[in-house]
């Protein structure tokens, strides 16, 4: 007799690693969705651009794509895998990798499992603080100096980066309501 799949709502803690103070976005997300579902959730929420490689990382392997260029030959196809598949009992932890070159790391806590309603629009954004870096700003060592040369008029680089990040940059902005309209606007609320 098979055992029917229970969908449950994931809330989970998206924290960038090596980042003072820290990027964190909390996100809800089905139990059931898919890891390339869960990978475009966490990329809109936290202000990716998905113009790199990414991999989560778990006890049970690397989850990804594969690639000639990047990959070991050992990354298992995430097509074929969901998020209950990594994460299922509150407190459960895995790593996500973005831009491999970069090196951007995440813990993903799996805080709570709620229980699915209908109605419920997922993913969603239910909390979150501060500004996610510029794509391809050097991983953590390059977004530090990256924050000290806009902030700082006097700085060799000041006018460089301002004029490659469009004019401004506010670490500490972080609004969940436009987080959510992007996340709607990209997955529809599917429920994937």
């Amino acid at each position: 007799m098979a055992i029917q799949q229970l969908r449950s709502v994931y809330q989970i803690k998206v924290t960038l690693n090596y980042v003072q103070p820290p990027v964190w976005r909390r996100i809800l997300v089905l139990s059931t969705m898919s890891l390339p579902g869960f990978h475009l959730a966490i990329q809109l929420a936290m202000g990716w651009t998905d113009s790199h490689l990414h991999m989560f990382i778990s006890s049970t392997g690397h989850f990804g794509l594969s690639d000639d260029e990047f990959g070991d030959g050992n990354t298992i196809d995430e097509n074929d895998y969901k998020v209950s598949d990594l994460m299922a009992v509150e407190g459960d932890s895995i790593m996500y990798e973005y831009d491999f070159g970069d090196g951007w790391l995440h813990q993903l806590v799996l805080e709570k499992v709620l229980s699915f309603e209908a109605g419920f629009e997922l993913p969603q954004c239910i909390d979150g603080a501060r500004n996610c870096p510029p794509e391809d700003v050097g991983g953590p060592p390059g977004y530090e100096n990256f924050l000290e040369a806009v902030q700082d008029k006097n700085h060799d680089e000041h006018e460089g980066f301002i004029d490659w990040i469009g004019g401004s940059f506010d670490p500490e902005e972080f609004d969940v309501v436009v987080t959510n309209q992007v996340l709607y606007d990209h997955t529809g609320n599917g429920h994937s």
